[in-house]
């Protein structure tokens, strides 16, 4: 049992989007009394079937009950999404509390799904974060196979292997062939492979999409197909223009390293520390727990990367409107690299701002030329909790 960090204002309606495995249902069992609850689970076919033909259904049962719950749950909601237009109903004439979750903003979008303007608020759920393992977190074991729930409970390399391979075959089969959100399934396998091996880097839209054999917009409307079903994130380049920076190419970071792992096929190879693929690793899961936290304490920060004219990057930047931005260096390491350092300093005075880290696996915490150098975790800490 985790304790997750999620926690909505339960004087009102809500959504709570995020991929699957991310533990949603789980979360509203362990947070709710089952009596205080009337759970629909549209992943069930039966009970699809049933809302589907007979939608109307949902306002009969919940208004005839004598002892109406105080939450009404509508799993996996994007499944049907007419019955957002309800949902609004008995929330506007009888006071109806819902928690409405989904995996696909996407199925929402082309089902004209009625978000309800307001009258629910919206919250995600991410893979298990540092903190929220607790004692149970191992970096190592992050890097190889993620943070999903179900993967804390599965003990060999075999299980972890197996259980990761059929996540993303139940993606492929489930959130884009049988809901038919591409014409062409190969083409889009494909992508996923070069996307996963891609995360993290910047994306070269040309490349991809000749490695695919397909066009440019193809390839962007793939990307958004990830975004839309929560299976990762853009981390759009820094500039101060907005307008010039919807030029530059965005990074693209997948939600679980595990996941990422899957797709790009590589669950059977190590990760050795003090490599290149290491370093990457570890650094995709400082971001992703950037992102997390970000979201979960509604820090409100945009997130994005910065590269120099001469190919040097800041890994990280949080900004927020009329305040320096917070530049962060993310290096897998032990030991705190000096030139490293004086270098986040230089670009430190060129953004104008004091708020310089250094993380690393380093155990010390020092200051060096104007850069806070200390442990990841404890960087995370000191920005975001």
């Amino acid at each position: 049992m985790f304790h997750r960090i999620l926690n909505p204002l339960k004087s009102n309606s809500f959504f709570i989007f995020g991929a699957r495995g991310t533990g949603k249902s789980t979360w509203i069992k362990n947070q709710f009394d089952a009596q205080d609850v009337f759970f629909i689970d549209l992943l069930k076919p039966e009970i699809e079937d049933l809302y589907r033909r007979t939608p109307q259904l949902l306002e009969k049962q919940i208004l005839s009950m004598e002892s109406k719950p105080n939450w009404v749950v509508l799993d996996e909601v994007q499944r049907l999404p007419k019955l957002l237009n309800l949902v609004h109903s008995l929330i506007e004439s009888h006071g109806i509390k819902f928690i409405l979750t989904g995996s696909s903003a996407r199925k929402l979008k082309r089902g004209h799904g009625n978000l309800l303007a307001g009258r629910a608020y919206v919250y995600h759920l991410y893979p298990l974060t540092s903190i929220e393992m607790g004692e149970s977190f191992h970096l190592e074991s992050c890097l190889l196979w993620g943070s999903l729930p179900k993967i804390l409970s599965l003990n060999s390399h075999e299980e972890k292997s197996a259980y990761l391979n059929a996540y993303a075959l139940t993606y492929l089969r489930e959130e884009i062939q049988i809901e038919q959100v591409v014409r062409k399934l190969d083409p889009f396998r494909d992508f996923l492979e070069i996307a996963a091996l891609m995360s993290g880097c910047i994306i070269n839209y040309n490349k991809i999409a000749k490695d695919v054999g397909c066009d440019i917009k193809t390839v962007q409307s793939y990307y958004q197909i990830l975004e839309d079903t929560w299976l990762g994130f853009y981390l759009p380049a820094f500039h101060r223009s907005v307008r010039k920076s919807q030029r530059l190419h965005p990074k693209f970071y997948f939600f679980d390293l595990g996941v990422k792992r899957a797709l790009e096929r590589s669950l059977d190879t190590q990760l050795h520390p003090s490599t290149s693929a290491y370093g990457d690793f570890f650094e995709s899961w400082v971001i992703l727990e950037f992102f997390r936290w970000n979201e979960y304490y509604q820090k409100n920060y945009k997130l994005s990367y910065f590269q120099t004219h001469q190919g040097g990057e800041i890994d990280l930047i949080l900004s927020k409107p009329k305040q320096p931005p917070i530049l962060v260096e993310i290096k897998s390491s032990q030991k705190i690299d000096e030139i490293e350092v004086n270098k986040l300093a230089t670009r430190g005075k060129d953004f104008k701002t004091p708020h310089l880290y250094y993380l690393s696996q380093s155990e010390q915490t020092i200051k060096h030329a104007g850069v806070i150098c200390c442990p990841w975790m404890t960087g995370l800490k000191k920005i975001l909790g």
